[in-house]
C-alpha cells in the first residue's frame, strides 16, 4: 500500500527568502541552497527545516541531520556542524512563518475533492445569496435568505440555516450546522461543529421544567477559529459573542450568552456556562469548567482542569477545583501529598 502525502509544498525557499520572512539571523555559505521540506529534529535530513524551541529535545538537536534549524541564540552553539543556526527570539513563531509559505492550503482547508462551484447533490435555495468564486461541497444545504461571501468553501453534508451570514474566505467543514448566527471574514468552523442551536434553558419547578425559548443570535467575528464537535449556543434574549482572532479547540461546549473577547485560546473539552464573561486575550487550559455569570478579566490563565466558580481579576493565574491562585492550588498539592503519606517512621522512611 502505498503512502499518501497529503501536504505537498507550494514552493522550496532559498536560505535567503527564509532568512528574509522570518528575520532570524545567520550567514549561511550558500543563500541560495534551497529547503524542500520540513521535519522533526529527528527525521530531519539533507534539505529538511526544522526548529528548537523546547530543551526536552536537546539530545534530538544535537543529533539532527537537518540543512537548518530555526533556534534561539542561546542554544545556537549545540546546532551540529553542518546544520546551518537561523537564530530567532521566537523559533516557534519563525517556524510557523515558513510553514504558512510553504504550505498555504494547510493553513485554510479547500474542498474537501477539491472541486470548485456547487457541487452535485448540494441543494441552493433559490433565495440564497452567494457572492462569486464560492464552493459548496455535496450534500452541502444553504438555507434560505442565507448570504455567503467569496472564497468561502461549505463542505459536505452542511446545513447553513435561514438568514445566516457568512464572511469572505471562510471554510465551514463536513457536517457543521450553523443557526441563527453572523458569521464573519476568514473564519474557520471545522467538521461536526454545531453553531446557533438553543440554549439550556429552562424554568424549574415542581410540576416539570419549561423550555426558555432562545431567540437571541451567535455573533463570531474575524479570524476566529472553531475546533471539530464544538458547539456554541444562541443567546436567550441578547447575542453569543466570540471575539476576532479567539482560536477554539476541539469539543468545547459555549452557552448561551457567553461573551468571548479578542484572542483568546481555549482547548479541548472546555465548558463555558450561560452569561460568562471572558475578555481579551484569555487563555484557557482543557477540561476547565466555569459556572455562569462570571467576569473572567483580560490576559487572565486558567490552567487545565480548573473548575472557575468566581470572578477573575485581569492577568490572574488560577488552577484546581474551586479555582485559585496557581501557587496556592500547588501549595495546597504538596500539602495533601505529605499528609497522606503521613510522619516518617524512626527509621526516617514513609509508613
Amino acid at each position: 500500500m502505498s503512502d499518501p502525502v497529503f501536504f505537498r509544498p507550494a514552493l522550496s525557499p532559498s536560505l535567503a527568502e527564509i532568512l528574509d520572512w522570518t528575520g532570524a539571523k545567520a550567514d549561511p555559505a550558500d543563500p541560495a541552497a534551497v529547503i524542500s521540506r520540513v521535519a522533526p529534529l529527528d527525521e530531519a535530513g539533507p534539505g529538511d527545516l526544522a526548529f528548537f524551541d523546547n530543551p526536552k529535545y536537546l539530545d534530538a538537536l544535537i543529533a539532527t541531520r537537518a540543512s537548518a534549524c530555526l533556534i534561539a541564540e542561546r542554544f545556537a552553539n549545540r546546532v551540529p556542524p553542518e546544520t546551518l543556526a537561523l537564530v530567532t527570539p521566537q523559533p516557534y513563531r519563525a517556524f510557523a512563518t515558513v510553514l504558512a509559505r510553504m504550505y498555504p492550503d494547510a493553513i485554510k482547508p479547500g474542498s474537501y475533492f477539491g472541486s470548485t462551484g456547487t457541487g452535485a447533490g448540494a441543494f441552493v435555495h433559490p433565495q440564497a445569496r452567494l457572492e462569486a468564486d464560492v464552493t459548496i461541497d455535496p450534500g452541502a444545504v444553504i438555507g434560505p435568505g442565507a448570504e455567503i461571501g467569496s472564497g468561502t468553501t461549505i463542505g459536505p453534508n452542511a446545513v447553513i440555516g435561514a438568514e445566516v451570514r457568512i464572511g469572505r474566505g471562510c471554510f465551514i467543514g463536513a457536517g457543521v450546522k450553523i443557526a441563527h448566527a453572523l458569521i464573519g471574514n476568514h473564519v474557520l468552523i471545522h467538521a461536526g461543529a454545531a453553531i446557533g442551536q438553543d440554549g439550556f434553558g429552562f424554568a424549574v419547578g415542581r410540576r416539570g421544567h419549561m423550555k426558555m425559548p432562545q431567540v437571541g443570535r451567535v455573533i463570531i467575528q474575524d479570524d476566529v477559529e472553531i475546533g471539530a464537535n464544538t458547539t456554541v449556543d444562541r443567546g436567550m434574549m441578547g447575542d453569543t459573542v466570540i471575539g476576532e482572532g479567539t482560536k477554539i479547540d476541539n469539543l468545547v461546549q459555549i452557552a448561551h450568552n457567553v461573551r468571548i473577547g479578542r484572542h483568546c485560546l481555549i482547548v479541548a473539552q472546555t465548558g463555558i456556562s450561560g452569561s460568562t464573561e471572558l475578555c481579551d486575550f484569555v487563555s484557557v487550559g482543557g477540561q476547565a469548567g466555569f459556572a455562569g455569570h462570571l467576569h473572567v478579566g483580560a490576559g487572565a490563565q486558567i490552567a487545565g482542569q480548573s473548575g472557575v466558580i468566581a470572578d477573575v481579576p485581569e492577568k490572574a493565574r488560577l488552577g484546581g477545583t474551586p479555582a485559585r491562585a496557581f501557587r496556592d492550588w500547588l501549595r495546597a498539592h504538596v500539602v495533601l501529598d505529605r499528609l497522606a503519606k503521613g510522619p516518617p517512621n524512626k527509621k526516617g522512611k514513609d509508613r
